[in-house]
């Protein structure tokens, strides 16, 4: 439970497609990303296109620039081009969602739906191409849009936010532009002058809706599940609301927040003593937040308190479960034990611990137990899937009853799927007839990106008697959509937690170890395991980071280039995602880009969903949209979505890479990322990495600085406060 609010990612990452992000300005204004002029009238496509012709240009050491092409909605000028800039630049990556609780920095941004609808996990083919809205409904909008200056190339946004009857939505309350990612106070209170005229001020009851809605969206992308009143009520005050209180009693009136009182515990203090017959008074906390993020949090705490209370189901007598502990050693037969007799059990560790989840699962389906292990990725799965084997523990299919006839997931042997793929039915052992996940024991690795609308689904989705485990590494960073699952979790202590005593080993175990204890140390590395490459700026970072991947580590290492991944804090700047991939590609891959800056062979980045990154390549292209292999599976992605959804991968930030592991990853760290840095963020980068690390070091002291001091952004939860009845009756 946090009482310290801000809204800041932990990274400062760009916004990217399924993933917050970062570099924050006003949006609409000028000098994001290194300068770019006009960056949020280029699509994330043509703008990496463009990243390759200058690279190739550079190369070639031409002198002519080419011009990008420009979108529709280019001629614009004045608000309208502001404000379609802004949108272009968040839907793309250039720009993030600016913080609302402090100066602008860096914040995340994550596509959102109505706040009163709970999202459901689907499969990556079911949110590919969404229904399109009625030509008819659109044109409306258009209409509407018009009338108020707004770009008209928002309408179909503006159609799919607001839904049925969206244009009288719209003229009725025009500060219901808002629900337009990218779109920001100042211009919805613009759009509203326009259409409203005479009667729009600043005290309109609708504008003080539509703002308290928008900052508890912003809250929400920040990673928090609610916010504490008076941190709301001052950020109405700084957008401009006159009576924020009367702003928010009106939204939550409206149904379109909720608020809450949670008791505090006291520490330190005494209590108060109440006077004689009067209740004795408890502080509270008062708590507004969004009902999508309340009642997934509500739910969540309700299935933990269930598996946590339950008698699991008895598959295998007791002495068959302490037989097969007493063959496994030190924590592994902790975790075996514990997981015998409670439902609910969480496992922390770094990479080498995963041992001992695998060893659980071999053992539980020795007993004949359904036991089923869920990464946050398919590359989490592959190597999950490879350990299993090692241990002899893969058995049974993985393909769920819906999985699609002749493209099965890879590791078809193994009971391992992602976490996305068995909610939806297209991996794992599907339902039973009550709609429950057909299983007893499901193992949960990577459990720090659980946010809470999906681990609620998790719970919910589990049969009576099934068991729980949670395992992942504290010290990552946390989960892209709102919530800290897993470190409330722990901090609850309302089931057992078992700490695994493996090492990572090796020069990169003991780095990363230090890491997350809070130092940077210096370590012995023989096999240069980790190379530490110092740059003086930014073309310099760009050139040696490609001269790693495609020479020095192959030979020197003997890594390939495709089996080395670069990452790096954020997609803008001279040293982004952008930046690299373009020098990167022109190296290992070079080509036109004939399909929106992609050619067959170009290492890829997917995000189906916002939170899940699925690295690939392209395998082709044609009317359906671009074809890629993710891990084995064939994807494709309809022309409409590549721009939204596709990025290069040769290079990714970290909240990509969470999850994967690569033989050689080179971490670039530019002068210009030292604000971005964190202890989370370089733990999560630098272990990445399994034979080999450089780093591209370019940020001087800030690196170790970053590490000592620099923790993980505080988040507002209320799951702490829903588990506390399990504490005190436990």
């Amino acid at each position: 439970m946090e009482h310290a609010v801000s809204t800041e990612p932990e990274t400062t990452e760009d916004a990217e497609p399924g993933t917050p992000g970062a570099q924050s300005t006003p949006a609409g204004g000028a000098g994001s990303e290194g300068g770019e002029a006009g960056a949020g009238q280029v699509s994330e496509a043509e703008a990496e296109l463009l990243a390759q012709q200058a690279e190739r240009e550079r190369i070639e050491q031409r002198k002519a620039e080419k011009k990008g092409p420009i979108e529709s909605g280019a001629k614009l000028s004045g608000k309208a081009a502001d404000l379609l800039a802004a949108v272009r630049a968040v839907e793309s990556g250039e720009k993030p969602v600016a913080a609302v609780f402090e100066e602008p920095r860096p914040a995340p941004r994550r596509s959102a739906p109505e706040p009163v609808r709970r999202p459901q996990p689907v499969a990556a083919e079911a949110v590919a191409a969404p229904a399109a809205p009625a030509p008819e409904a659109v044109q409306a909008v258009r209409r509407v849009l018009g009338e108020g200056g707004a770009p008209e190339t928002l309408a179909a946004q503006v159609t799919a936010a607001l839904g049925e009857g969206a244009d009288e939505q719209l003229r009725a309350d025009p500060w219901q532009l808002l629900r337009v990612a990218g779109v920001r106070p100042e211009q919805a209170d613009g759009f509203a002058r326009a259409l409203l005229g005479a009667e729009c001020g600043p005290d309109d009851e609708r504008r003080g809706r539509a703002v308290t809605v928008w900052l508890l969206e912003q809250a929400a992308l920040a990673g928090h599940t609610a916010l504490e009143m008076p941190a709301l009520l001052a950020a109405l005050a700084q957008r401009g609301v006159p009576d924020p209180d009367s702003a928010v009693q009106d939204t939550i009136a409206e149904g379109e927040a909720l608020v809450f009182q949670d008791a505090l515990e006291e520490t330190g203090a005494a209590a108060p003593v109440a006077e004689e017959g009067a209740e004795e008074e408890r502080p509270v906390r008062v708590l507004v937040g969004l009902e999508r993020y309340a009642m997934a949090e509500e739910s969540l705490a309700d299935g933990l308190a269930r598996l946590a209370d339950s008698v699991p189901k008895q598959d295998g007598s007791a002495e068959e479960w302490e037989r097969v502990a007493a063959a496994a050693q030190g924590s592994t037969a902790e975790l075996i034990r514990a997981v015998a007799g409670h439902g609910l059990v969480l496992h922390t560790g770094g990479e080498a611990s995963l041992a001992e989840p695998a060893a659980l699962l071999t053992a539980a389906r020795s007993l004949g137990l359904r036991a089923w292990a869920a990464t946050h990725g398919p590359v989490g799965r592959t190597r999950f899937a490879a350990l299993l084997r090692r241990s002899g523990g893969a058995a049974g299919p993985v393909a769920g009853p819906d999985a699609t006839e002749g493209s099965p997931p890879p590791d078809a042997g193994s009971p391992v799927a992602t976490v996305a793929g068995l909610l939806a039915g297209a991996e794992g052992p599907g339902r039973d007839a009550d709609g429950a996940l057909d299983l007893d024991l499901l193992v949960v690795l990577d459990a720090p990106q659980l946010d809470v609308e999906t681990a609620a689904l998790l719970t919910e989705s589990l049969p009576d008697g099934a068991r729980l485990v949670l395992a992942g590494d504290p010290a990552v960073l946390w989960s892209v959509g709102p919530g800290r699952v897993f470190a409330d979790l722990l901090a609850a202590r309302i089931c057992p937690q078992v700490a695994s005593r493996l090492p990572d080993p090796g020069p990169l175990g003991e780095l990363v170890s230090g890491i997350g204890a809070g130092e940077l140390n210096q370590v012995e590395a023989p096999g240069k395991e980790v190379v530490i490459v110092p740059v003086r700026d930014a073309g310099e970072a760009v050139h040696r980071t490609v001269q790693l991947v495609v020479d020095s580590v192959p030979r020197a290492i003997g890594v390939p280039a495709e089996e080395t991944q670069v990452i790096t804090p954020g997609h803008g700047g001279a040293v982004g995602t952008r930046a690299l991939n373009a020098a990167l590609k022109e190296r290992l891959n070079p080509g036109p880009g004939r399909f929106g800056g992609f050619d067959p062979g170009d290492r890829i980045v997917h995000s189906p969903v916002p939170g899940r990154a699925l690295p690939g390549r392209v395998v082709t292209a044609d009317a359906e949209g671009l074809h890629l292999s993710c891990e084995g599976e064939t994807v494709v992605v309809p022309r409409e979505r590549v721009e939204q959804s596709v990025r290069h991968g040769w290079a990714m930030t970290a909240h990509q890479a969470v999850g994967s592991r690569w033989p050689a990853v080179v971490v670039v760290l530019p002068g210009d990322a030292a604000q971005a840095l964190s202890r989370p963020w370089v733990y999560t980068a630098f272990g990445r990495a399994d034979r080999h690390l450089s780093v591209v070091h370019g940020v001087e002291q800030a690196l170790p600085r970053a590490v000592a001091e620099v923790a993980a952004k505080p988040r507002t939860t209320r799951l702490p406060v829903l588990l506390a009845p399990q504490v005190a009756g436990g």
